[in-house]
């Protein structure tokens, strides 16, 4: 079924339509995804363009944007399914239950695709992005339940910040010292992110004979560093309060948009001028990264609330077009990460015989024969990628047909 037909327009608009759906959120959720699927499936990590990787330490990439805008999104939706619950009757305790009970499924998702396929119970890497999200899912839902006042948020948001920075900027990590004096600041190893996590690890190592760290000794993301990414996550409930209150009558349409845009620079500007005492790094998700990726996001939403939010029907086609792809995959978010795991480790796990008798991975062979013929540069690195996305997107597309709507 191509995008723009007759049937697609009617998926499109019965599927997205209603006053309870907000199609901006929707569609940069399905952009984030699409996005994270691409930069992390390349066809050769030597041949990546500079933009479709992340900064190796310190400084950032448009890649670095990926995760904390899924954060963010998550925090902006959180705030209208507990709206949503609330005014269906559901007392505090029903949807903290609700909050454990979703963000534990995310968590032993997160586990099973970690363990699978190979099931080495004593290298599992518990951390990872589903796991993150769980964690950040389950606590920033319970600050919410708390409080919706963007007041607050914000006080919640200053204080976890502020007491991450002070943390990594001025209490000794043991065995290395000051930062900035005995080790150098945010040195990879000697901070104190890096720290938990090894020690974490050697514990559950001792008594449950499990865990990894991703680079050995160090995770990027690790157990302390989620402490942050609430904040991200309360970004974006914050923008998500924001705007409801359009749907209250308590601001415009446009009040709204400028407000997400002007918020959004002057995050971005706050993360700008912290980064000269803590600077900006993916790794540790320092606060001034906070900032700087949530006005990024909070920015991008704006702009995609200014094409989709309210906009009168019938839609343009081009607009529907370009869009339905993006919709399709936000739909089932979560699903299409799983699908893109699943499918990488498939194509790592099959082998194949070549010409010479010498045995690689499907994905090598797949790249190599069919991408890379004529040798591996980042144009073919990045077709692969792009064809890695179009083969994700065909089990987001069936489940869209079908209205199945994963809720994990």
């Amino acid at each position: 079924m191509q995008s723009g037909s007759p049937a697609t327009t009617r998926e499109v608009e019965k599927t997205i339509a209603g006053p309870s759906r907000v199609l901006s959120v929707d569609l940069l959720r399905g952009l984030t995804i699409a996005f994270m699927i691409l930069v992390n499936d390349p066809g050769d990590w030597d041949h990546v363009f500079r933009p479709l990787d992340h900064a190796p330490w310190n400084g950032w990439t448009i890649t670095d944007l990926v995760f904390p805008a899924f954060l963010f999104l998550m925090g902006a939706s959180l705030v209208f399914s507990l709206a949503s619950r609330a005014a269906k009757g559901n007392c505090r305790g029903t949807m903290a239950e609700h909050l454990f009970s979703r963000g534990g499924r995310v968590l032993l998702l997160g586990l099973v695709v970690a363990f699978f396929p190979r099931m080495h119970w004593t290298t599992l890497r518990y951390f990872g992005v589903l796991p993150r999200l769980a964690i950040c899912y389950v606590l920033a839902g319970l600050v919410l339940l708390m409080t919706r006042r963007l007041r607050w948020l914000a006080l919640v948001v200053v204080v976890i910040l502020v007491a991450y920075a002070v943390l990594l900027r001025w209490v000794p990590v043991p065995g290395f010292g000051m930062p900035g004096r005995d080790v150098s600041l945010l040195d990879r190893n000697g901070n104190w992110v890096a720290y938990v996590d090894r020690a974490v690890v050697a514990w559950t190592q001792k008594w449950l004979h499990t865990g990894a760290l991703f680079e050995g000794t160090r995770d990027p993301e690790g157990l302390l560093s989620s402490v942050p990414a609430v904040a991200s996550t309360l970004l974006g409930a914050m923008a998500g309060v924001w705007m409801r209150r359009v749907g209250h009558g308590r601001i415009s349409v446009a009040h709204m948009r400028w407000g997400l845009l002007a918020a959004g620079a002057a995050l971005f500007a706050a993360g700008e001028v912290w980064s000269v005492w803590l600077p900006v790094n993916k790794n540790l998700w320092t606060s001034s990264y906070v900032l700087l990726m949530g006005g990024l996001t909070a920015m991008i939403l704006a702009v995609c609330s200014w094409l989709v939010d309210r906009r009168p029907e019938p839609w343009p086609v081009a607009l529907r077009a370009v869009t339905w792809p993006w919709f399709v995959f936000g739909a089932n978010a979560i699903a299409a990460f799983t699908f893109s795991e699943a499918f990488v480790k498939s194509m790592l796990l099959l082998r194949t015989v070549d010409a010479d008798g010498d045995t690689q991975t499907f994905w090598a062979s797949i790249y190599d024969n069919v991408f890379a013929r004529h040798g591996s540069t980042e144009v073919t690195s990045l077709l692969f990628a792009m064809a890695f996305v179009a083969l994700c997107f065909l089990p987001n597309w069936w489940l869209w047909h079908k209205r199945v709507f994963l809720k994990i």
